[in-house]
């Protein structure tokens, strides 16, 4: 209530019910049948706690009208952008924001810039920049955002704020889908309340009527409000979870640094140096593995006139490329398909892996990832006689691996499968697959 007695259009942050209570049916287990839980299920990367979720707030309404510390303005390149959370911030802040927005000369995608609350209940105001999203450069555009939101985070960090109130940073005029940028935003909260919680007492979500459905149905995955809801959960959460701090995880930039490059570790063998040899494991020194012109040597591969020996070494190099990326990943969604599999021995004794034609849906589902997973399985399976077995049973036009994807995994596994693959056989072939 303000002096005259009127309602007050802000909104107190304490008195808006967190994530944590929003749960009616919450699991009350005593501290033994928690331990229980956790020693006999698999537990969720987001784990279920309870401090956490009361720091979190899922509130409808228009950030602008938050009474807490600071609140998040989304805006472009040169802060002078026109979308509805700016509009409501600007008008309700004054005329003097545009004067000290001047004084900041601009803002990076990524970045995050402080200026006063002015007229809002809100101290602060911190403006950032979402990335632009074009498909292409979704590794960019996932980087760019977890930024955004890690530096707000961080810039609260640093000025002791209590409570920080989000919108939603991706702003529509963007394109960046809904659903993935929610699940950046929400782990990267999650992620710097685990290690940094201490500092923050609120983090409130403000969201649009049409946001609030992605929000409430990505929540329970990174903050369950039970060990049953993070049991239930655990299924529906993405391939890439990020790093220790949400940071989205490219395979292909991380370097291995080994503090004595060359040097085996005790009671190891040293390996021997060719086909076998693990990339991540450096050489004898710190430029062991230069490989000259590695252009050149893709002009040579075309031509004609590589040696065999260093056109086998380049494969083997480009698989273990591809198995290092599969051992990083979290592949479980291609897992839970059973669409490949071992079943066995054969007469004589080679093992015998089926492949399940009518379970892979090749229209809906990521084929580099199913290549990982193939690759993931079958890397130990190879070093040894084996035969594949597919089956072509109920099969649609759905179920047709595509001849580029084909293409693709005969020209990763080529020389590594190849010499111990002992028969094929095909199960119930159509004439479409005759061909």
């Amino acid at each position: 209530m303000d002096p005259l007695g009127a309602p007050s259009q802000f909104v107190d942050v304490d008195t808006l019910p967190s994530w944590g209570n929003s749960c009616e049916d919450q699991l009350n287990a005593s501290d033994s049948a928690a331990e229980t839980y956790q020693e006999e299920t698999l537990r969720s990367p987001f784990l279920y706690n309870k401090d956490i979720n009361g720091k979190v707030v899922l509130w409808k309404g228009d950030v602008a009208l938050l009474n807490c510390t600071a609140i998040v303005n989304t805006s472009n390149e040169s802060l002078t952008d026109k979308n509805p959370v700016s509009d409501s911030i600007f008008m309700l802040a004054g005329p003097d924001l545009k004067e000290d927005l001047q004084k900041l000369r601009g803002c990076r995608t990524g970045e995050a810039k402080l200026t006063k609350g002015f007229n809002l209940a809100a101290r602060f105001i911190i403006h950032t920049v979402g990335p632009k999203y074009k498909s292409r450069y979704r590794t960019a555009a996932e980087s760019s955002l977890y930024s955004c939101y890690r530096n707000v985070l961080q810039l609260a960090k640093e000025q002791s704020m209590s409570s920080v109130g989000f919108c939603v940073i991706n702003s529509a005029k963007r394109g960046y889908p809904l659903e993935d940028a929610t699940h950046i935003a929400l782990r990267t909260v999650r992620r710097f309340l685990e290690i940094h919680g201490e500092t923050i007492e609120k983090v409130v979500f403000a969201v649009s009527e049409l946001e609030e459905a992605t929000y409430r149905k990505l929540l329970p995955l990174y903050f369950p409000r039970s060990l049953k809801e993070e049991s239930h959960s655990l299924p529906y959460l993405p391939a890439d979870i990020g790093n220790a701090e949400g940071e989205p995880v490219v395979p292909e930039r991380q370097i291995r640094i080994s503090e004595k490059p060359g040097a085996p570790e005790d009671n190891q063998e040293e390996e021997d140096e060719g086909l076998g040899v693990d990339l991540s494991f450096i050489g004898s020194h710190a430029f062991a593995r230069m490989e000259g012109d590695i252009d050149k040597q893709r002009r040579l591969i075309l031509q004609g006139q590589l040696s065999e020996a260093a056109l086998q070494k380049q494969h083997q190099r480009n698989y273990n490329r591809w198995l290092c990326q599969a051992r990083s990943e979290d592949l479980s969604d291609i897992a839970s398909l059973k669409a490949l599999y071992q079943t066995g021995v054969d007469n004589c004794g080679r093992t015998v892996m089926v492949v399940v034609g009518r379970n892979i849906p090749v229209t809906l589902i990521d084929m580099d990832k199913a290549l990982l997973y193939f690759i993931h399985v079958m890397d130990h399976i190879a070093v040894k006689e084996y035969v594949l077995v597919y089956f072509h049973t109920l099969t649609s036009e759905y179920n047709h691996l595509d001849s580029d994807f084909l293409k693709k995994l005969y020209d990763v596994v080529d020389i590594k499968y190849k010499r111990n693959l002992k028969a094929v056989y095909f199960v119930h072939p159509t004439f479409r697959s005759k061909d």
